[in-house]
């Protein structure tokens, strides 16, 4: 991109400012002189060890800059510097002093990114020290030792001149054993962005906020009514807790004037996590986690920081577009998961946060375009994609960063953020001093591109996707301070893609040839695509015979989403993993409707019923079932007189059903037959069980004999009751012709009205002697007593 070598519509310097500065070059006229006289190169005598590290460009003394406040001082103000010089040589270093030196005005924004790559160069200009006032002495520093400084300077002093950045040098000068002359011995460039007066045009600034995670949630969920997630570890508990990465993105955030971007399988993540939910514990076992009340407490606190203001929603589990248009097109149905995850985002997060959200982006990443990916991002309904200057270039001779929306045809809109503003973040931010330059460039980059021209313009700054909490807590200082500043005002990203786009941008999409290499390779492949594709139609076949598709339905797409997702880039071991695991459970759950196995059947006749069981171990009913029962050989067994039968089926979640199918036997052996499940549109579903009849024809004199046997049986037994029944009457007429002599004989006292009275329990005629004519009983008397061993017993 071009640069403008000067700016228009600022006002001149100051007449008092000139004239510090002409006095400042007079005074040090004298100086000057005095250096041309100095010798080229040291005395020989003079060189030691440290010789070649003085010559080095970063000296053999480290400066470190922790903190420059304020960040972009006005008049009045007092800048204050403080940081830490530390001796790298091995030598002592005496006679020391650190102070601060205001380097020439940086006109271009390519001129402050020289300044930032060679900020430690101590041969590089350096310019006037502000004086010793001003100035932190050291007697000595000690090899390998730290020592630390401030240094407070009134803004006046700094001798600042027309409005613009100013490079802000912190140099340490002394002199060693091998050098016994005062040097520069070590440096930390950075810079001073002075613009004390409202600017007359501001630039509008859009800031992106991104809330985005990795995948957590897996596919599989418990089998109680609640389905119970199941996260594949804890670890969005540590992102989301206090001083967690995400908690930093939104304790920051709420406070700026930004736009949050937001993916909907994050907010969803959480809520799970805000009820009964599990994470692998040792080996195949589950443990249930316990960070309910950090996640309910997260969610409160996103609901406050997004009010009132704009919330961009990406498509469900932040799929990678570029990888995507480049590798998963050519396979079938990659393109619909896209839409699924664009359609089902806005609810996700208007449910959660109770805020409706913008639909109308696509973020590829780092903001890389291709015409194959504009066509991608477009396709779910997106009319706006996010480009990046680094990628989008301008073609022509513009002197100034244009506007960032480019209308690209179609009714599409290129919103190309600033990459220098975008970068700027990037790297460890930890340690306080880089942090501390980061801030300054950004700064320093923001007000150069606003000087470049009077032309009202609309800036985007879209950082990476998951600033580190320390790249947050960086943001969020630059952020406040532009914000307090003088060149900028806020502005969300629907009126920065609204804004009116500058003639002279460039508005051609770069072709695919321009893709960036570094962010191909770490493209999901294509077999990500055909794996997620394999997936997807196990998935069809599966729903269609469910009573309740929900619970199998939506876990499984939100997983297939995730699987696409941004994140897994240069995490490619661990998203097959991922994927591998989701379509093993599906397997799993497709396994628990199945035919039980059968063993050889006998048939002895011809024909039977044969009954086959279908076991469903799910915890929802199956329905739309057909069971297929198949004779491989119908000319000796046939199956409802044909060769085949099918019949529905519908079982209850955790029980079993038998089907029975009519079988008729035309001729002895055996017959192998098959069961197979189908769904009703004749697709098979799960293995088939294969199992043997064996016909047994039974022949005419088989029937005979046995026919026989069963007559013979009946006769004997005919004949036993007739011999019983005429014992019975030839019993009962000997009793009644006793019973009438008994009656005619005068010396029987029964006769005569005196029968004896028995006792109960006592046989009347125990004692009386056997009458000739008393039959012989058919049973022997029944004795009241315990049985003998092998004794039958009569009951």
């Amino acid at each position: 991109m071009a640069e403008a070598a000067d700016f228009q519509g600022t006002s001149p310097s100051p007449a008092r400012r000139w004239l510090r500065r002409t006095g400042a070059l007079l005074a040090g006229a004298p100086l000057l002189t005095g250096l041309v006289q100095l010798p080229a190169a040291p005395p020989a005598e003079a060189a030691g060890a440290d010789a070649s590290q003085a010559a080095s460009d970063k000296g053999s003394v480290s400066v470190s800059v922790d903190t420059l406040t304020p960040g972009a001082p006005t008049e009045g103000d007092t800048v204050t510097v403080s940081g830490t010089v530390t001796n790298k040589g091995k030598q002592t270093v005496t006679d020391a002093h650190v102070g601060l030196r205001v380097g020439p005005l940086l006109n271009t924004r390519s001129g402050i990114d020289s300044v930032a790559k060679d900020s430690t160069d101590v041969q590089s200009v350096l310019g006037v020290e502000v004086g010793d006032k001003y100035a932190e002495k050291f007697d000595k520093l000690t090899p390998g030792v730290s020592q630390p400084f401030t240094l407070s300077v009134p803004v006046n002093k700094l001798d600042l001149g027309q409005d613009g950045v100013y490079q802000l040098t912190v140099a340490l000068s002394g002199e060693t054993s091998a050098q016994p002359w005062p040097q520069t011995l070590g440096v930390q460039r950075t810079f001073l962005p002075w613009q004390p007066d409202e600017a007359g045009t501001k630039t509008k600034t859009t800031f992106m906020w991104p809330l985005i995670s990795t995948s957590h949630i897996t596919a599989e969920t418990g089998s109680d009514e609640q389905q119970t997630p199941v996260l594949q570890d804890d670890d969005l508990a540590e992102e989301i807790s206090p001083g967690g990465r995400l908690d930093r993105m939104v304790a920051l955030g709420k406070d700026l004037d930004v736009t949050w971007v937001i993916d909907p399988d994050l907010l969803a993540s959480v809520e799970a996590m805000t009820d009964r939910y599990e994470v692998p514990g040792e080996g195949d076992t589950s443990v249930v986690g316990g960070h309910q009340s950090v996640a309910k407490r997260w969610l409160t606190e996103v609901q406050k920081a997004v009010a009132d203001k704009e919330v961009v929603v990406l498509p469900f589990g932040d799929p990678d577009l570029a990888s995507l248009a480049h590798n998963g097109t050519s396979v079938t149905g990659s393109l619909s998961h896209l839409k699924e995850a664009s359609d089902v985002a806005p609810g996700t997060v208007e449910s959660i946060l109770h805020t409706k959200p913008t639909t109308d982006f696509a973020w590829p990443v780092n903001g890389a375009v291709d015409p194959s990916i504009v066509k991608v991002a477009t396709s779910a309904g997106a009319d706006k994609v996010i480009a990046r200057s680094d990628t989008f270039e301008e073609t022509g001779d513009l002197s100034y960063t244009p506007s960032a929306p480019r209308p690209i045809g179609g009714g599409t809109t290129a919103v190309v953020s600033d990459a220098r503003l975008s970068t700027a973040f990037q790297g460890d931010m930890i340690k306080a001093s880089a942090s501390t330059l980061a801030v300054q460039r950004f700064l320093a980059q923001s007000l150069t591109l606003g000087l470049q021209t009077g032309r009202q313009r609309s800036v985007v700054v879209a950082p990476q996707r998951m600033p580190s909490a320390s790249q947050a807590q960086t943001m969020a200082e630059a952020l406040t301070i532009l914000q307090d500043g003088t060149w900028s005002e806020s502005q969300d990203l629907t009126a920065a893609a609204k804004a009116e786009p500058d003639p002279a941008a460039t508005t051609r999409v770069p072709p695919a040839s321009a893709y960036p290499s570094s962010l191909r390779k770490r493209e999901l492949p294509r077999a990500t695509f055909e794996q997620i594709g394999r997936t997807q139609a196990k998935l069809d076949k599966f729903k269609v015979i469910l009573s309740d598709q929900s619970r199998v339905v939506t876990p499984f797409g939100r997983a297939l989403n995730r699987a696409m997702s941004v994140s897994w880039r240069g995490r490619q071991s661990e998203a097959a993993i991922y994927r591998s695991g989701v379509e093993s459970y599906l397997d799993t759950l497709i396994g628990r409707i199945r035919l039980i196995d059968k063993s050889e059947t006998k048939l002895s006749g011809r024909s039977a019923t044969i009954p086959v069981t279908v076991q469903n171990n799910l915890v929802q009913g199956v329905e739309h079932l057909v069971l297929r029962l198949t004779s491989t050989n119908p000319t000796r067994l046939e199956i409802d007189g044909d060769a085949y039968e099918e019949q529905p089926v519908a079982v209850s979640g955790g029980h079993s059903q038998s089907v029975k199918f009519t079988t008729s036997a035309n001729a002895n052996g055996r017959a192998t037959v098959v069961a197979q499940l189908y769904t009703q549109d004749g697709q098979k579903y799960g293995e088939p069980v294969t199992f043997d009849v064996k016909v047994t024809e039974i022949t005419a004199t088989v029937m005979l004999v046995i026919g026989g046997g069963v007559l013979l049986l009946v006769l004997a037994g005919f004949r036993m009751y007739t011999q019983r029944k005429r014992a019975a009457a030839r019993e009962a007429d000997g009793r009644d012709h006793e019973a009438d002599e008994d009656t005619d004989d005068p010396q029987n006292p029964e006769a005569a009205g005196e029968r004896p009275t028995r006792e109960s329990g006592t046989d009347a005629g125990a004692d009386d002697p056997e009458q000739p004519s008393d039959p012989t009983p058919d049973t022997a008397p029944e004795n009241a007593g315990p049985s003998g061993t092998g004794e039958r017993v009569d009951r």
